[in-house]
């Protein structure tokens, strides 16, 4: 193609003469000018263009999006490896090419598309648009497409995937991403997000179809075509009816005077969550009034994630000491994730963590499981699972009370196979999370699901209630019944990844090549699992049971007193994150040792493996 191009705007004639003197960045920019038809984003690369800033060209145009633990995710805004028209309708051609080789009855069964409310004015870039767009791409090859009429919770695209029989669905979400960001979470027919192959098999198809087909920008055809179906009615009327499957105590939630405050963060969750406990018996929650409406801003948090903990939950507590509410359930902006908090005896108020509340709803369930089951029941066919970063109590648990438990990579895509799987095999799943407040209650739906996890939690609060228990007292009782779980999770910002890599690349040729560390400062190791290479130092063969993830950094060391500390790289963020458990027996109780202990264990481990004044890390900002 040369080293000159010309690329002609069809809507206003501007001829643009560019050679950057890069074969590769010009075909990009060609490619670009040429396929793009949203007018802000041909802009953003135009106006590069013109000022020469070809290393943000480069940036934008030559690289890809890929698949990471929640599907493709990335800024919005022009380029190739963002979020965009363009780069939508290119995924969505991808999929098409690959769904219709794996199955010969796609155009009768049909593909799901759900979205939440973010936008981005600067893009013109939204949610809606991004959904309306894939469905287009679709419609235009004789595909029924189900597009929900309005924005949804996450959790409703894969219910709805098995609801209706669909071979696969898209969800547009960043979840609680910054504001600007955007995302494409795939799933699967069997209503799990997508794993390995299909990632890597759907990404070449989408190399093999980067130029837009004829009708796929012509996004008219959500209003015209026959083929478009809209499932919100059927859907939320029979997720509401699924979700009494796993209320035990109707009665009792219609009698509770407990209030609760719920606040769905700008996002999609009020109308759902009313709902919800509509469908347990209760009272509606108070909602968070300046949170309750989608707003693509978050105008209220500095963030919208709900795990940041008390400093983002600031509204909604003040609404419940006001309320004379005892229980916070906050809901992320696409609400498959929880966060709770709940007022104290001393007049504070907890933040649970995604690890305790774990303990709670895996107690809950089971109890409710052991209490309701029929008489020929066997626990040794019930299960529960967690990512492998995510606390052990389910294990603690398991152990003692005689059902499996089983451990999986990080992000629920491993997890939702794992259960469909299990399933399959006729065993009983009652429960799966991830500690960064992800639950999956029951298997309705098999991927986390923060408005089930919401109304499953004020039930739980509501019984307690009535034995003048509260959500904390129990989780003492939990933990002295099963062990001490005490766990720290945090991370820091990381901007460069050749830093990333050399940081883990230290860790396994730390004395000499090929060696891990014995030990982290004072305290010895016991054993070491590196699932990016596949070594666990604690198997017969030195071979992880946990399948190798190249793609990811994650190690995991096993220390002599009991401690279990992971680092990872996140999939979806620039972060480096840390996870340390203190598993104690039942018998140890001293409970400001165990937090001592993990705690210089912390600090040992940022000290000796991550050195982030060496290495330019960013502390996560409290």
């Amino acid at each position: 193609m040369g080293d000159h191009r010309e690329a002609g705007d069809v809507n206003s004639n501007l001829l643009i003469t560019f050679s950057t003197g890069d074969l590769q960045l010009d075909k990009a920019i060609w490619q670009w000018l040429t396929w793009d038809k949203n007018p802000k984003t041909k802009e953003q690369i135009e106006n590069l263009l013109r000022n020469g800033k070809n290393k943000e060209l480069r940036d934008r145009l030559c690289h890809r999006l890929t698949f990471g633990t929640a599907g493709l995710r990335s800024a919005m805004g022009a380029g190739f490896c963002y979020i965009n028209d363009l780069t939508v309708i290119q995924s969505t051609q991808g999929m098409y090419k690959y769904l219709e080789k794996s199955f010969p009855d796609f155009k009768q069964r049909g593909f799901v598309v759900g979205y939440d409310t973010r936008g981005q004015i600067t893009s013109s870039c939204s949610s809606l648009r991004l959904a309306k767009l894939t469905a287009a791409v679709l419609l235009a090859k004789g595909v029924p497409v189900y597009l929900f009429s309005r924005y949804v919770p996450t959790p409703f695209v894969p219910y709805a995937v098995q609801q209706l029989r669909a071979v696969a669905g898209v969800m547009i979400t960043a979840s609680h991403n910054r504001k600007e960001d955007n995302g494409y979470k795939v799933y699967w027919e069997n209503g799990a997000q997508i794993t390995s192959p299909h990632d890597k098999e759907i990404l070449k198809c989408i190399e093999e179809c980067v130029e837009p087909w004829n009708d796929s920008w012509n996004e008219n055809l959500v209003e015209s075509s026959p083929l478009m179906r809209d499932p919100l009615k059927e859907i939320c009327a029979s997720y509401m009816e699924d979700l009494k499957k796993i209320c035990y105590h109707r009665e009792l939630n219609t009698k509770s005077s407990l209030k609760f405050v719920h606040t769905s963060f700008h996002g999609v969750g009020h109308d759902y969550v009313q709902l919800a406990f509509q469908a347990f018996g209760f009272q509606p929650p108070i909602p968070v009034p300046e949170q309750k409406d989608p707003d693509p801003d978050f105008s209220t948090v500095k963030c919208p994630n709900p795990e940041e903990g008390e400093s983002v939950l600031e509204l909604s507590l003040r609404l419940a000491e006001k309320e004379g509410a005892r229980v916070v359930v906050a809901t992320d902006p696409d609400a498959d994730r929880l966060a709770v908090a709940e007022l104290q005896k001393n007049g504070r108020w907890k933040v649970f963590t995604g690890n305790e509340l774990a303990a709670l709803f895996g107690w809950w369930m089971f109890t409710c499981w052991k209490e309701n089951c029929s008489k020929d029941a066997d626990v040794k066919n019930v299960y529960m699972l967690a990512t492998t970063v995510s606390s052990k109590i389910l294990k603690a648990i398991a152990q003692k009370e005689g059902f499996h438990f089983e451990d999986t990579l990080p992000g629920f895509k491993s997890i939702g196979s794992r259960v469909k799987n299990l399933l399959d095999s006729g065993k009983e799943v009652l429960f799966a999370f991830e500690e960064s407040i992800g639950f999956m209650c029951g298997t309705s739906v098999l991927d986390k699901d923060g408005v089930s996890a919401a109304v499953v939690i004020a039930e739980m609060a509501a019984y307690l209630d009535t034995k003048s228990q509260m959500l904390a007292s129990q989780l003492t009782e939990i933990y002295k019944m099963y062990g001490y779980h005490i766990s720290k999770t945090s991370y820091f910002l990381c901007y460069d990844p050749p830093t990333i890599k050399r940081i883990f690349e230290r860790l396994r040729n730390f004395t000499s090549p090929n060696s891990y560390p014995a030990v982290c400062g004072t305290f010895s190791i016991l054993d070491i699992r590196d699932v990016t290479t596949g070594y666990d130092s604690s198997q017969p063969n030195k071979k992880s049971v946990l399948p190798v993830s190249k793609n990811s950094q994650m190690i995991t060391f096993t220390f002599q007193n009991g401690c279990v500390a992971t680092l990872r790289t996140s999939g979806t963020e620039p972060k480096i994150k840390y996870y340390a458990e203190m598993c104690a027996p039942p018998e140890q109780s001293d409970t400001v040792f165990l937090e001592e202990d993990l705690q210089n264990l912390i600090d040992a481990l940022i000290e000796n493996f991550l050195e982030p004044s060496k290495n330019g890390l960013i502390w996560r900002s409290v």
